[in-house]
């Protein structure tokens, strides 16, 4: 396996800068997520490391091979799309062969593999069936057991698990997960869904516009965000911003700058800040509870206020944030 660098990528489609000095590197063996707004460029960045697109400027190096100008099939990546791409009037058993069949490899190579792959899958059950037997999480075990037997350098998984239903993508995650693992395989995963994002990475790279605002841990990104943009992508609910004004009632925050509070840590007191209940949203075990200051608390749906309430507000300094009001970077506490 190797791992996957983009240096300055750059890709226009007329006046549209979908790819804008794009830098990235996934390292040998990592689950790195891009995640972003929908269209943001996630899907280009794919098309142009599988050689679908080619770049207008920059280098993209797959191991230790510059590819940039590569044709596609001599890339040696397999790609996983949303829509799964399977053949109809194909078995379950030929179409995760095809490939390999295309390529003319021997019969006892290809029987091989496709056991290998859809036991690593879990599909062995339907190899004899057609895609419109399948239900969506079968069909997407499928498309990566067809993708597995050709034991490519990296995989590309295109938003890969949009299509399924809730609980079939919680499945698939951990199914994922379990198959990263597995094969230790370089996979560049892109998703438009941070939940996703953030518990199936290795690595997140968050990105906008054509660019990479933030790489780093889950945690990293989600505790220490490096720019406004990141910080109100990841979370959800969103993270609460307050101009320098609105937020001196809590804290001593200086002109220039906004602050930021997630909602689990905007917390619910006797003696703080007064606001009033508007709306309380139940969501199982947690409850969003909106204030009329524009706020959101995230509380155990067990002790949440009734709409109408009066409360407190209170925010701790080392779970806020401050962002340059202009730029939207960073801004640490002094």
């Amino acid at each position: 396996m190797s791992g996957i660098v983009l240096e300055d990528v750059r890709k226009r489609f007329g006046e549209t800068r979908a790819l804008d000095g794009f830098d990235l590197t996934a390292a040998e063996g990592e689950l790195l997520v891009v995640v972003g707004p929908s269209g943001c460029g996630k899907s280009t960045l794919l098309r142009c490391i599988a050689g679908l697109e080619a770049v207008d400027d920059g280098l993209i190096r797959i191991g230790d091979q510059d590819v940039t100008r590569i044709r596609p099939a001599a890339r040696n990546v397999s790609m996983v799309f949303q829509s799964y791409a399977l053949f109809p009037h194909l078995t379950v058993r030929e179409n995760i062969a095809f490939g390999l069949v295309v390529r003319e490899e021997p019969k006892e190579v290809v029987r091989a593999r496709v056991a290998e792959a859809t036991q690593l899958v879990g599909v062995e059950a339907l190899l004899e069936r057609r895609p419109y037997e399948l239900s969506g999480g079968e069909r997407q075990r499928v498309a990566l057991a067809r993708a597995l037997v050709r034991r490519p350098d990296a995989f590309l998984l295109d938003e890969p698990l949009s299509n399924l239903d809730a609980g079939t993508r919680v499945e698939m995650r951990t199914e994922l997960r379990r198959l990263h693992r597995e094969i230790g395989a370089t996979m560049l995963h892109v998703t438009h869904d941070q939940v996703e994002a953030l518990t199936l990475g290795d690595r997140i790279a968050v990105m906008d516009a054509g660019r990479v605002r933030q790489v780093g841990p889950p945690d990293e990104l989600y505790l220490r965000p490096q720019d406004r943009f990141v910080a109100a992508f990841l979370g959800t609910p969103a993270m609460n911003f307050l101009p320098a004004d609105a937020a001196r009632p809590f804290l001593p925050v200086p002109d220039g700058t906004v602050l930021g509070v997630r909602p689990e840590h905007l917390r619910l007191v006797a003696d703080g800040v007064p606001a009033r209940v508007e709306i309380v949203e139940v969501a199982g075990s947690d409850a969003f509870v909106h204030v009329d200051r524009g706020l959101v608390s995230k509380v155990p749906s067990d002790g949440r206020p009734a709409e109408g309430m009066q409360v407190g507000l209170a925010i701790d300094r080392a779970d806020a944030h401050l962002f340059d009001e202009a730029s939207g970077a960073r801004v640490e506490w002094t």
